[in-house]
Protein backbone atom coordinates (compact mmCIF):
# COMPACT_ATOMS: atom_id res chain seq x y z
CA UNK A 1 0.00 0.00 0.00
CA UNK A 2 1.24 3.77 -0.55
CA UNK A 3 1.95 5.67 2.14
CA UNK A 4 0.87 9.28 2.26
CA UNK A 5 2.25 11.55 4.12
CA UNK A 6 -0.03 12.84 7.46
CA UNK A 7 -0.22 16.34 6.83
CA UNK A 8 0.19 17.13 3.22
CA UNK A 9 -2.36 19.71 1.86
CA UNK A 10 -3.60 17.54 -1.10
CA UNK A 11 -6.63 19.92 -2.25
CA UNK A 12 -8.94 16.84 -2.18
CA UNK A 13 -6.89 14.48 -3.98
CA UNK A 14 -5.91 12.01 -1.68
CA UNK A 15 -8.52 9.06 -0.72
CA UNK A 16 -11.10 10.66 1.48
CA UNK A 17 -10.81 7.75 4.24
CA UNK A 18 -6.78 9.12 4.48
CA UNK A 19 -7.59 12.90 4.41
CA UNK A 20 -10.46 11.92 7.88
CA UNK A 21 -7.18 9.85 9.36
CA UNK A 22 -4.99 12.68 9.05
CA UNK A 23 -7.60 15.06 10.28
CA UNK A 24 -7.92 13.06 13.25
CA UNK A 25 -4.01 12.10 13.46
CA UNK A 26 -4.17 8.87 12.49
CA UNK A 27 -1.62 8.32 10.26
CA UNK A 28 1.89 7.58 11.65
CA UNK A 29 5.38 8.40 10.23
CA UNK A 30 4.76 6.01 7.53
CA UNK A 31 1.54 7.35 6.27
CA UNK A 32 -0.19 3.67 8.00
CA UNK A 33 -3.09 4.75 9.81
CA UNK A 34 -2.80 3.83 14.15
CA UNK A 35 -5.31 3.59 16.36
CA UNK A 36 -6.85 6.38 18.16
CA UNK A 37 -5.11 7.32 21.47
CA UNK A 38 -8.46 6.62 23.02
CA UNK A 39 -8.72 2.61 21.82
CA UNK A 40 -4.75 2.49 22.65
CA UNK A 41 -5.32 3.99 26.65
CA UNK A 42 -8.63 1.47 26.87
CA UNK A 43 -6.53 -1.45 25.56
CA UNK A 44 -4.36 -0.64 28.55
CA UNK A 45 -6.53 -0.03 31.11
CA UNK A 46 -7.92 -3.26 30.68
CA UNK A 47 -4.63 -5.07 30.28
CA UNK A 48 -3.29 -3.55 33.46
CA UNK A 49 -6.72 -3.76 35.49
CA UNK A 50 -6.21 0.38 35.81
CA UNK A 51 -8.45 3.32 36.91
CA UNK A 52 -9.75 4.46 33.55
CA UNK A 53 -9.81 8.26 33.72
CA UNK A 54 -9.37 8.96 30.11
CA UNK A 55 -12.32 8.28 28.05
CA UNK A 56 -15.02 10.79 28.88
CA UNK A 57 -18.06 8.33 29.89
CA UNK A 58 -19.73 8.65 33.34
CA UNK A 59 -19.98 6.39 36.01
CA UNK A 60 -23.67 7.10 36.82
CA UNK A 61 -26.50 6.38 35.07
CA UNK A 62 -29.14 8.18 33.80
CA UNK A 63 -32.17 9.01 35.77
CA UNK A 64 -34.61 6.16 36.41
CA UNK A 65 -37.82 7.25 35.15
CA UNK A 66 -35.65 7.83 31.85
CA UNK A 67 -34.41 4.18 32.09
CA UNK A 68 -38.10 3.20 32.34
CA UNK A 69 -39.34 5.01 29.47
CA UNK A 70 -36.83 3.35 27.17
CA UNK A 71 -37.28 -0.06 28.32
CA UNK A 72 -41.20 0.23 27.91
CA UNK A 73 -40.56 1.39 24.30
CA UNK A 74 -38.71 -1.02 23.15
CA UNK A 75 -41.28 -3.86 24.80
CA UNK A 76 -43.97 -1.81 23.18
CA UNK A 77 -42.70 -2.10 19.99
CA UNK A 78 -40.31 1.43 19.61
CA UNK A 79 -37.62 -0.88 17.53
CA UNK A 80 -38.01 0.56 13.89
CA UNK A 81 -37.29 3.53 12.11
CA UNK A 82 -37.82 7.02 13.93
CA UNK A 83 -38.76 9.75 11.50
CA UNK A 84 -35.61 11.15 9.78
CA UNK A 85 -35.91 14.88 11.49
CA UNK A 86 -36.94 12.74 14.90
CA UNK A 87 -40.12 12.03 16.53
CA UNK A 88 -41.90 15.22 17.12
CA UNK A 89 -42.29 14.88 20.42
CA UNK A 90 -38.65 15.23 21.02
CA UNK A 91 -38.15 18.00 19.01
CA UNK A 92 -41.28 19.55 20.53
CA UNK A 93 -38.98 18.85 23.89
CA UNK A 94 -35.77 20.37 22.35
CA UNK A 95 -37.83 24.04 21.31
CA UNK A 96 -39.10 24.16 24.52
CA UNK A 97 -35.81 23.79 26.34
CA UNK A 98 -34.11 25.96 24.16
CA UNK A 99 -37.00 29.03 24.91
CA UNK A 100 -36.90 27.67 28.79
CA UNK A 101 -33.04 28.30 29.19
CA UNK A 102 -32.08 30.79 26.78
CA UNK A 103 -34.85 32.76 25.86
CA UNK A 104 -34.61 31.25 22.35
CA UNK A 105 -37.91 30.57 19.97
CA UNK A 106 -37.52 27.66 17.39
CA UNK A 107 -40.12 26.13 15.52
CA UNK A 108 -40.14 21.88 15.92
CA UNK A 109 -40.84 21.80 12.74
CA UNK A 110 -38.37 23.76 10.90
CA UNK A 111 -35.69 24.83 13.08
CA UNK A 112 -34.68 21.48 14.51
CA UNK A 113 -33.22 17.85 13.95
CA UNK A 114 -32.25 14.81 15.89
CA UNK A 115 -29.46 13.47 15.35
CA UNK A 116 -27.45 9.94 16.38
CA UNK A 117 -25.53 11.91 18.63
CA UNK A 118 -23.62 15.29 18.94
CA UNK A 119 -21.17 13.82 16.68
CA UNK A 120 -23.42 13.19 13.67
CA UNK A 121 -25.25 16.73 13.97
CA UNK A 122 -20.93 17.88 13.74
CA UNK A 123 -20.43 15.42 11.17
CA UNK A 124 -23.78 16.95 9.01
CA UNK A 125 -22.97 20.56 9.40
CA UNK A 126 -19.53 19.78 8.53
CA UNK A 127 -20.21 17.85 5.08
CA UNK A 128 -23.32 20.71 4.49
CA UNK A 129 -20.98 23.35 4.50
CA UNK A 130 -17.52 22.68 3.49
CA UNK A 131 -16.36 22.69 0.17
CA UNK A 132 -12.39 21.64 -1.32
CA UNK A 133 -10.71 24.58 -0.91
CA UNK A 134 -12.58 25.89 1.93
CA UNK A 135 -11.06 26.30 5.98
CA UNK A 136 -12.47 25.57 9.04
CA UNK A 137 -11.64 27.47 11.90
CA UNK A 138 -11.07 25.25 15.17
CA UNK A 139 -10.01 26.39 18.70
CA UNK A 140 -7.42 23.94 19.61
CA UNK A 141 -7.03 21.97 21.31
CA UNK A 142 -9.92 19.95 19.63
CA UNK A 143 -12.30 16.98 19.92
CA UNK A 144 -10.97 14.72 17.00
CA UNK A 145 -14.27 14.56 15.26
CA UNK A 146 -13.71 18.23 13.67
CA UNK A 147 -10.46 16.99 12.24
CA UNK A 148 -11.71 14.38 10.70
CA UNK A 149 -15.07 15.53 9.25
CA UNK A 150 -13.26 18.62 8.09
CA UNK A 151 -10.65 16.98 6.19
CA UNK A 152 -13.14 14.09 5.18
CA UNK A 153 -14.98 16.65 3.66
CA UNK A 154 -11.65 18.36 1.83
CA UNK A 155 -12.01 21.52 3.88
CA UNK A 156 -8.06 22.55 5.69
CA UNK A 157 -8.32 23.09 9.53
CA UNK A 158 -6.90 26.31 10.30
CA UNK A 159 -6.27 25.89 14.08
CA UNK A 160 -6.27 28.75 16.82
CA UNK A 161 -4.33 28.11 19.91
CA UNK A 162 -5.99 28.21 23.10
CA UNK A 163 -3.48 29.71 26.12
CA UNK A 164 -3.01 28.05 29.52
CA UNK A 165 -4.24 29.32 32.54
CA UNK A 166 -7.24 30.68 31.32
CA UNK A 167 -7.87 28.62 27.59
CA UNK A 168 -8.79 31.75 25.46
CA UNK A 169 -7.83 32.49 22.23
CA UNK A 170 -5.72 35.29 21.26
CA UNK A 171 -7.77 37.32 19.13
CA UNK A 172 -5.44 38.46 16.19
CA UNK A 173 -4.59 34.73 15.63
CA UNK A 174 -8.65 34.51 15.10
CA UNK A 175 -8.22 37.66 12.84
CA UNK A 176 -5.26 35.86 10.81
CA UNK A 177 -7.08 32.49 11.07
CA UNK A 178 -10.59 33.59 9.54
CA UNK A 179 -10.43 34.48 5.65
CA UNK A 180 -13.00 34.48 2.52
CA UNK A 181 -12.24 30.54 2.08
CA UNK A 182 -13.38 30.18 5.95
CA UNK A 183 -16.80 28.12 5.47
CA UNK A 184 -17.36 27.18 9.50
CA UNK A 185 -15.81 28.22 12.52
CA UNK A 186 -16.32 25.19 15.11
CA UNK A 187 -17.19 27.00 19.06
CA UNK A 188 -16.98 24.39 21.81
CA UNK A 189 -18.41 25.99 24.34
CA UNK A 190 -17.78 24.38 27.38
CA UNK A 191 -14.92 23.46 25.86
CA UNK A 192 -13.44 20.03 26.08
CA UNK A 193 -10.63 18.72 26.58
CA UNK A 194 -9.56 22.28 28.77
CA UNK A 195 -13.39 23.02 30.92
CA UNK A 196 -12.93 26.51 29.77
CA UNK A 197 -15.77 28.68 28.98
CA UNK A 198 -15.13 31.44 26.60
CA UNK A 199 -15.51 35.23 27.70
CA UNK A 200 -18.08 37.45 26.19
CA UNK A 201 -14.72 39.18 24.11
CA UNK A 202 -14.04 36.16 22.79
CA UNK A 203 -17.46 35.18 22.03
CA UNK A 204 -18.41 38.54 20.30
CA UNK A 205 -15.12 38.48 18.23
CA UNK A 206 -16.18 35.15 17.17
CA UNK A 207 -19.37 36.30 16.19
CA UNK A 208 -17.96 39.05 13.91
CA UNK A 209 -15.27 36.47 12.31
CA UNK A 210 -17.85 34.59 11.13
CA UNK A 211 -20.06 38.13 9.66
CA UNK A 212 -17.07 38.96 8.15
CA UNK A 213 -16.15 35.70 6.27
CA UNK A 214 -19.83 34.65 5.75
CA UNK A 215 -19.17 31.33 7.68
CA UNK A 216 -21.21 29.37 9.40
CA UNK A 217 -20.63 29.18 13.17
CA UNK A 218 -20.69 25.53 14.54
CA UNK A 219 -21.99 25.86 18.63
CA UNK A 220 -20.81 22.02 20.17
CA UNK A 221 -22.63 23.39 23.49
CA UNK A 222 -23.11 19.15 24.42
CA UNK A 223 -21.79 20.12 28.39
CA UNK A 224 -24.50 23.37 28.17
CA UNK A 225 -25.78 21.89 31.39
CA UNK A 226 -22.54 20.87 33.05
CA UNK A 227 -21.31 24.46 34.14
CA UNK A 228 -20.11 25.09 37.93
CA UNK A 229 -20.64 28.72 38.43
CA UNK A 230 -23.55 30.88 36.28
CA UNK A 231 -25.27 29.81 33.72
CA UNK A 232 -24.53 28.39 30.23
CA UNK A 233 -25.13 31.37 27.36
CA UNK A 234 -25.61 29.89 23.96
CA UNK A 235 -23.25 31.42 21.23
CA UNK A 236 -26.76 31.54 19.22
CA UNK A 237 -27.49 34.29 22.05
CA UNK A 238 -24.91 36.74 20.91
CA UNK A 239 -26.33 39.88 19.05
CA UNK A 240 -25.74 38.97 15.25
CA UNK A 241 -25.34 35.28 15.76
CA UNK A 242 -28.58 33.65 15.36
CA UNK A 243 -29.22 33.42 11.76
CA UNK A 244 -25.68 31.87 11.26
CA UNK A 245 -25.43 29.32 14.27
CA UNK A 246 -26.43 25.85 13.59
CA UNK A 247 -26.35 24.66 17.71
CA UNK A 248 -25.70 21.01 18.44
CA UNK A 249 -26.16 19.38 21.87
CA UNK A 250 -27.47 16.08 22.81
CA UNK A 251 -28.68 13.99 25.91
CA UNK A 252 -25.61 11.76 26.29
CA UNK A 253 -23.72 14.49 28.90
CA UNK A 254 -26.66 15.68 30.31
CA UNK A 255 -28.13 12.57 31.62
CA UNK A 256 -25.17 10.11 31.37
CA UNK A 257 -26.65 8.58 28.52
CA UNK A 258 -23.42 8.58 26.39
CA UNK A 259 -24.47 5.40 24.32
CA UNK A 260 -28.25 6.41 23.53
CA UNK A 261 -26.83 8.57 20.81
CA UNK A 262 -28.99 11.03 21.18
CA UNK A 263 -28.31 14.44 19.79
CA UNK A 264 -30.01 17.17 17.78
CA UNK A 265 -29.08 20.49 15.84
CA UNK A 266 -31.12 23.71 16.21
CA UNK A 267 -30.77 26.89 14.45
CA UNK A 268 -32.74 28.80 11.19
CA UNK A 269 -34.57 26.93 9.00
CA UNK A 270 -32.04 27.33 6.01
CA UNK A 271 -29.50 26.16 7.83
CA UNK A 272 -31.09 22.84 9.63
CA UNK A 273 -32.54 22.27 6.09
CA UNK A 274 -29.24 21.82 5.12
CA UNK A 275 -28.07 19.76 7.79
CA UNK A 276 -31.13 17.08 7.83
CA UNK A 277 -30.89 17.16 3.75
CA UNK A 278 -26.93 15.35 4.99
CA UNK A 279 -27.67 13.74 8.01
CA UNK A 280 -30.78 11.73 6.31
CA UNK A 281 -27.85 10.12 3.92
CA UNK A 282 -25.70 9.17 7.29
CA UNK A 283 -27.59 7.30 9.65
CA UNK A 284 -31.33 7.89 8.98
CA UNK A 285 -32.23 7.72 12.10
CA UNK A 286 -31.71 6.31 15.34
CA UNK A 287 -32.84 5.26 18.98
CA UNK A 288 -36.61 5.24 18.74
CA UNK A 289 -36.98 3.72 22.31
CA UNK A 290 -34.79 6.85 23.75
CA UNK A 291 -36.01 9.86 22.29
CA UNK A 292 -39.51 9.73 24.26
CA UNK A 293 -36.84 9.13 26.80
CA UNK A 294 -34.39 12.40 26.18
CA UNK A 295 -38.00 14.56 25.47
CA UNK A 296 -38.86 13.46 29.14
CA UNK A 297 -35.35 14.37 30.71
CA UNK A 298 -35.94 18.16 28.93
CA UNK A 299 -38.26 18.65 30.65
CA UNK A 300 -37.25 17.93 34.27
CA UNK A 301 -37.23 20.26 36.86
CA UNK A 302 -34.45 22.90 37.04
CA UNK A 303 -33.35 20.96 40.10
CA UNK A 304 -32.23 17.97 38.40
CA UNK A 305 -30.03 19.95 35.97
CA UNK A 306 -28.49 22.24 39.21
CA UNK A 307 -27.87 19.01 41.49
CA UNK A 308 -25.76 17.44 38.02
CA UNK A 309 -23.83 20.20 37.29
CA UNK A 310 -23.06 20.72 41.58
CA UNK A 311 -22.01 16.69 41.64
CA UNK A 312 -19.48 17.20 39.05
CA UNK A 313 -17.81 20.00 40.21
CA UNK A 314 -17.49 18.64 43.33
CA UNK A 315 -15.52 15.61 41.82
CA UNK A 316 -13.79 18.14 40.00
CA UNK A 317 -12.73 19.88 42.90
CA UNK A 318 -11.39 16.64 44.45
CA UNK A 319 -9.68 15.35 41.20
CA UNK A 320 -8.59 19.16 40.99
CA UNK A 321 -7.18 18.78 44.60
CA UNK A 322 -5.10 15.51 44.39
CA UNK A 323 -3.21 16.44 41.25
CA UNK A 324 -1.97 19.55 43.03
CA UNK A 325 -1.49 17.44 46.16
CA UNK A 326 1.33 15.72 43.68
CA UNK A 327 3.11 18.81 42.57
CA UNK A 328 1.23 19.42 39.34
CA UNK A 329 -0.47 22.57 38.26
CA UNK A 330 -4.03 22.18 37.93
CA UNK A 331 -5.86 24.26 35.89
CA UNK A 332 -9.40 24.27 37.28
CA UNK A 333 -12.45 23.67 35.13
CA UNK A 334 -15.63 25.97 35.02
CA UNK A 335 -17.36 22.94 33.48
CA UNK A 336 -17.54 19.55 31.88
CA UNK A 337 -15.88 16.19 32.31
CA UNK A 338 -12.41 16.85 32.33
CA UNK A 339 -9.41 18.29 34.90
CA UNK A 340 -6.20 19.26 32.94
CA UNK A 341 -2.80 18.94 34.90
CA UNK A 342 0.57 20.02 33.37
CA UNK A 343 3.06 17.72 34.55
CA UNK A 344 6.12 20.04 34.12
CA UNK A 345 6.53 21.65 37.38
CA UNK A 346 7.51 17.38 37.99
CA UNK A 347 9.97 17.62 35.32
CA UNK A 348 7.28 15.59 33.08
CA UNK A 349 7.61 17.33 29.61
CA UNK A 350 6.38 14.84 27.56
CA UNK A 351 2.67 13.43 28.68
CA UNK A 352 2.09 11.47 26.14
CA UNK A 353 4.89 8.95 26.78
CA UNK A 354 3.65 9.29 30.70
CA UNK A 355 0.44 8.37 30.00
CA UNK A 356 1.43 5.13 27.81
CA UNK A 357 3.44 4.56 31.64
CA UNK A 358 0.88 5.14 33.49
CA UNK A 359 -1.31 2.44 33.01
CA UNK A 360 0.97 -0.66 34.00
CA UNK A 361 3.44 1.45 36.27
CA UNK A 362 0.41 3.32 38.47
CA UNK A 363 -2.42 1.47 37.27
CA UNK A 364 -4.44 4.68 36.25
CA UNK A 365 -5.19 6.17 32.80
CA UNK A 366 -4.98 9.57 31.69
CA UNK A 367 -4.87 11.53 28.08
CA UNK A 368 -2.60 13.71 26.86
CA UNK A 369 -3.90 17.00 26.07
CA UNK A 370 -0.99 17.01 22.77
CA UNK A 371 -3.22 14.78 20.88
CA UNK A 372 -5.94 17.07 20.57
CA UNK A 373 -3.95 19.75 19.29
CA UNK A 374 -1.94 20.18 15.53
CA UNK A 375 1.69 19.87 15.27
CA UNK A 376 2.68 23.64 15.02
CA UNK A 377 0.98 23.92 18.29
CA UNK A 378 1.43 20.93 20.11
CA UNK A 379 4.67 21.63 21.90
CA UNK A 380 2.16 24.13 23.77
CA UNK A 381 0.56 21.15 25.28
CA UNK A 382 2.82 18.54 25.34
CA UNK A 383 3.71 18.17 29.26
CA UNK A 384 -0.67 18.49 29.84
CA UNK A 385 -2.74 15.71 30.63
CA UNK A 386 -6.40 15.26 31.05
CA UNK A 387 -8.03 13.48 33.31
CA UNK A 388 -12.03 12.49 33.37
CA UNK A 389 -13.94 13.34 36.62
CA UNK A 390 -17.03 11.96 35.83
CA UNK A 391 -16.34 8.93 37.64
CA UNK A 392 -17.21 7.48 41.54
CA UNK A 393 -15.63 9.95 44.13
CA UNK A 394 -13.99 6.29 45.65
CA UNK A 395 -12.42 6.17 42.29
CA UNK A 396 -11.08 9.84 42.00
CA UNK A 397 -9.47 9.13 45.63
CA UNK A 398 -7.56 6.06 44.32
CA UNK A 399 -6.81 7.42 41.33
CA UNK A 400 -4.93 10.46 42.86
CA UNK A 401 -3.66 8.71 45.58
CA UNK A 402 -2.04 6.52 43.23
CA UNK A 403 -0.88 9.16 41.33
CA UNK A 404 0.75 11.42 44.53
CA UNK A 405 2.62 8.00 45.88
CA UNK A 406 4.34 7.52 42.30
CA UNK A 407 4.18 10.17 40.07
CA UNK A 408 7.57 11.89 41.62
CA UNK A 409 9.58 8.56 40.93
CA UNK A 410 8.03 8.49 37.64
CA UNK A 411 9.69 11.86 36.84
CA UNK A 412 13.12 12.12 34.29
CA UNK A 413 15.32 13.42 37.70
CA UNK A 414 14.33 10.61 39.74
CA UNK A 415 14.88 8.14 37.11
CA UNK A 416 17.99 9.79 36.86
CA UNK A 417 19.13 9.66 40.39
CA UNK A 418 17.80 5.90 40.54
CA UNK A 419 20.50 4.61 37.69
Amino acid sequence: MTSHPAHHHDNGTTTPWLRAAAGARLLGASGAPAPTIFEEMTALAQAHGALNLGQGFPDDEPPQTLREIAAAGIAAGANQYAPGSGILPLREAIAAHQERFYGLTLSPATDVVVTTGATEAIAATLLAFCTPGSNVVVLEPFYDSYGAIARLAGAELHPVPLHAPDFQPRLEDLEAAVDENTAVIIVNDPHNPTGTRFTEATRRALVAAAQRSGAVLLADEVYEHLVFEGEHRPLATVAGAFERTVTVSSGGKTFSATGWKIGWATGPSDLISAVRTVKQFLSYSSGPAYQPAIAEGLGLPESFFRERAASLAARASLLGDGLESTGATVFRPQAGYFVVADLAPLGIADATALARRLPEALGVVGIPVGVFATPPHEDQYSSMLRLAHCKREDVIVQATQRLRDGLPALAPQAQDSQR
